[in-house]
């Protein structure tokens, strides 16, 4: 039986997939990712990430979410925008949503207000947070604690953290999504992948970024998951096959699919 996997988090809207996107959607499908979870930016990306949705309806699944890098003076007015498209239609997720001081902190306070916004969004209509904490940890794991009832779930996109960090998620209850980075020479990831079950992890592209080796520095797709795995399997010294169903097995589970 050919192994099954889930890429996470992919931007297949992106304008980096425009020349090619069914054969690259094709090429997932054939490659054993036949489930794509689609985190959303900002207004603008909503409408061709919903298109995506209706063109392949079993393969591509949308969240809804204001990514931190597009939090700006007028983040409320996209929130409540967003929040009309929460009522009515079904996601998997509410994402791509957290913190950024990586380029950028003019809008740090902003970026807090709108994360708790959206956490809120989750906790009331039951939906799971996908966490984008770049250059901000431990405030993104600080906002998740004080709002964690027991009944708030989701992952820490695009993990990169330290193993003390790994812990302190996996001990809230959240995923690790892990990528093409656990595939970089003298990555940090080794020793947390070694040391955290299989139980806690989730894969995912991040796609057209962040490609694994050997396309490092090139165009990400979702058909690279299973390289991914492949290292996670040979980290944790246990078959593909063990990777492949663990982490699909935890992405049903968080995203209903």
């Amino acid at each position: 039986m050919p192994l099954r996997f889930i890429d996470t988090h992919a931007h297949l809207y992106d304008a980096q997939f425009d020349a090619d996107r069914p054969e690259d959607i094709q090429r997932a499908i054939q490659a054993g990712v036949d489930r794509i979870c689609l985190p959303n930016c900002d207004l603008s990306t909503i409408e061709p990430m919903m298109s995506l949705t209706k063109q392949w309806p079993e393969n591509c699944f949308a969240m809804m979410g204001l990514h931190p890098c597009y939090v700006k003076d007028n983040f409320m007015e996209e929130l409540k925008a967003m929040e009309q498209w929460l009522s009515g239609t079904k996601f998997a997720a509410i994402g791509e949503i957290g913190l950024d001081y990586y380029w950028d902190t003019t809008f740090v306070a902003e970026q807090k207000t709108a994360f708790r916004h959206q956490v809120a969004w989750a906790l009331r209509y039951n939906l799971p947070v996908v966490i984008h904490t770049r250059s901000s940890m431990p405030d993104g794991i600080e906002i998740v604690r004080e709002n964690q009832n027991g009944s708030l779930k989701g992952v820490f996109h695009c993990f990169g953290g330290s193993i003390e960090e790994a812990h302190a998620i996996t001990e809230l209850g959240f995923y690790l999504g892990i990528g093409g980075t656990a595939t970089f020479k003298n990555s940090t990831l080794t020793e947390v992948l070694s040391q955290i079950s299989l139980d806690h992890i989730l894969l995912e592209t991040d796609a057209p970024y962040l490609a694994p080796v050997p396309y490092r520095g090139k165009r990400n797709e979702s058909a690279y998951i299973p390289l991914i795995a492949a290292r996670i399997a040979e980290i944790k010294q246990c078959s593909v096959e063990e990777v492949a169903e663990a982490t699909t097995r935890n992405a049903e589970l968080l995203f209903g699919l």
